[in-house]
């Protein structure tokens, strides 16, 4: 078993004829998109759509696939050239296309009966949700010239920023115990048994990033900058609106969400500091001690035994789930371990059109990597669930976005802790508790900093200084007395990628959606048994052409209600509960 992937089912290589045929491709298709622009006519609005579609979507696939290519061999070595050049390339021939599709946008926003023209081609009516929605985004439409613009500039603006960021943490050297290492296996020792390396770590990180705070400010200014401008220009009252209506989702779900998230924060600050009590400490848990191991797990995975693990748990859930992680494994879909110029965390890129999947995770061989690779298969198994629509129809908004994966934690931990006891069984509740600690308090900081970011970036230029107070002003409104106030982590803006993205505001309260409404689902699959499985699929199915709240109404729940909210938080005050009861007979 390979422990990188391998992407030769997209390219063999930029030297590959095909990868050649599909650059020469894309602009054909580039030319026949702005050719087709400029004769829009409503005489036959249903022949218009149609063409307009099929365009569209062979546009999307080829562009799609040679982004896809070029974007997983950077994550992996963020110092090639090569590949950035054609990123470059190919993102400003991509760009070409903005105007045409504003244009397309404006077209489809006019059209006065959109369900005649649905009704009259049935080739059309896969495509119900996403004309409609197009419809409504026509308020928010600016002119074809000034639509070109914002795509062309955000090469060089927002997009440029972001690079840079994920460039200077990536290659960032950080020096411990007389040596240089990554900034990603630095963090991997967040988990290590020994409390010393623990804080000699942390240490390390700290000061290593104090080396890109100036030029990462930079970027985080200049993309919540673009954001700003882009709002007051498209006439949306903040960017949290704007994502929300990005994300297809109700601003009455997002508040019911957090109410419910808010009044549960002193359950999570009782188990930190119960784990702060276990480790020796009386005034909260350090930063550093977020992810010490309590209990007895000592067990380490291969790349074979955590592909075992995952068999074992998910194949009583659905088989086909089973299949797709074997062949995930076998099939060289991962990239497993970290290495210089290799991005930190870990993701997964679907590739609907080939039925496949690939998933970059920078692995050590703890339990919590394993959870990671049956998070980032959750994606692969919702990429699968979607597979069968058209490329046009294969984009989920990012609350759901999360839900798979997180439901996939869930299932293994729960499965895992089932089995086990005595202080085992403490260990796996504890790593359950880090997992929700993180979607609950440190989700609920990462919202509360983004939202004030915004606020302040309106006023003027935010300085490091005055970024690192206000994370940790969320850090304590989040973990209040659960955390040590002397050690939390003032560069958490500098590490989170999801804060640098011009196209993408708020990827941090879709975590928390995820991993909630996944438990939700848990609580229905504990009462529907395997009957839930089908309706699980259809779910998933459905997250690409429906609102967040329709989604979530296949299976009768409710979003907008915080009663929902508060049942999915008291299943995780019932492993709080748990943990605190067995954690009474812990021997420091």
């Amino acid at each position: 078993m390979k422990e990188t992937w391998s992407l030769d089912v997209l390219y063999k290589g930029y030297d590959d004829p095909q990868f050649e045929a599909d650059i020469k491709k894309l602009d054909e298709l580039i030319a026949q998109c702005n050719t087709l622009a400029d004769t829009l006519s409503h005489k036959d609005e249903t022949a218009t759509l149609k063409q307009i579609l099929t365009t569209l979507n062979e546009l999307e696939q080829v562009s799609y696939q040679l982004l896809a290519y070029a974007n997983l061999r950077q994550s992996c070595d963020t110092t090639d050239a090569q590949t950035a050049a054609y990123l470059d390339k190919i993102t400003k021939k991509t760009s070409n296309v903005a105007k045409a599709k504003a244009k397309f946008n404006r077209y489809i926003a006019q059209i006065k009966d959109l369900d005649a023209c649905l009704e009259k081609e049935e080739a059309l009516q896969e495509y119900t949700y996403l004309l409609h929605s197009i419809q409504e985004d026509g308020r928010y439409l600016l002119s074809d010239d000034v639509e070109e613009v914002l795509s062309k500039m955000d090469i060089s603006a927002g997009q440029a920023w972001e690079t840079m960021q994920s460039y200077l943490t990536s290659t960032l050297e950080v020096d411990y115990d007389g040596k240089t290492t990554t900034l990603s296996q630095i963090r991997n020792l967040a988990y290590d048994s020994d409390k010393k390396v623990r804080k000699r770590a942390y240490e390390a990180e700290l000061a290593a990033y104090a080396k890109i705070r100036d030029a990462i400010a930079f970027s985080l200014n200049n993309i919540k900058a673009q954001v700003l401008t882009e709002c007051e220009l498209r006439g949306f009252a903040s960017p949290l609106a704007m994502t929300l209506h990005q994300s297809h989702m109700k601003q009455e779900t997002l508040d019911a969400m957090l109410s419910a998230m808010d009044d549960y924060m002193p359950v999570f600050r009782k188990y930190l500091k119960r784990k702060a009590e276990m480790l020796g400490y009386q005034n909260g848990l350090p930063w550093y001690e977020l992810f010490a191991p309590i209990g007895k797990d000592d067990t380490k995975f291969t790349i074979e035994t955590a592909k075992d693990y995952l068999l074992k748990h998910f194949a009583p859930f659905a088989q086909d789930m089973a299949d797709m992680m074997e062949e995930a494994f076998e099939d060289e879909w991962i990239d497993f371990y970290p290495r210089k110029g290799k991005v930190g965390g870990a993701f997964c890129e679907n590739l609907p059109f080939l039925k496949q999947s690939r998933v970059l995770t920078n692995f050590d061989g703890s339990l919590g990597d394993v959870v990671t690779l049956a998070h980032e298969l959750g994606h692969a198994y919702h990429g699968m669930m979607i597979q069968d629509h058209k490329m046009l129809n294969t984009d989920y908004s990012m609350p759901v976005a999360e839900t798979a994966s997180t439901f996939n934690e869930n299932i293994i931990m729960n499965a895992a802790i089932d089995e086990a006891e005595g202080e085992t069984k403490l260990a796996l509740i504890e790593t359950q508790l880090q997992d929700l600690t993180q979607i609950v308090c440190d989700i609920y900081s990462r919202f509360l900093f983004e939202k004030k970011v915004f606020e302040k970036r309106k006023e003027g230029f935010l300085f490091p200084d005055e970024l690192e107070a206000m994370m940790l002003d969320a850090q304590k409104q989040a973990y209040g007395d659960g955390l040590d106030e002397q050690y939390l982590h003032p560069y958490m803006w500098i590490n989170k990628s999801h804060y640098y993205s011009s196209a993408l505001s708020f990827y941090n309260f879709p975590y928390a959606f995820g991993g909630l409404f996944a438990r939700g689902l848990i609580v229905k699959y504990h009462e529907m048994k395997d009957a839930f499985v089908p309706k699980y699929r259809e779910l998933l199915h459905a997250t690409t052409v429906s609102d967040v709240e329709d989604v979530a109404k296949l299976a009768d729940i409710d979003l907008t209600s915080k009663d929902f909210w508060i049942s999915c938080l008291k299943t995780a005050e019932e492993r709080v509960n748990e943990f605190l009861t067995l954690s009474e007979s812990f021997n420091k």
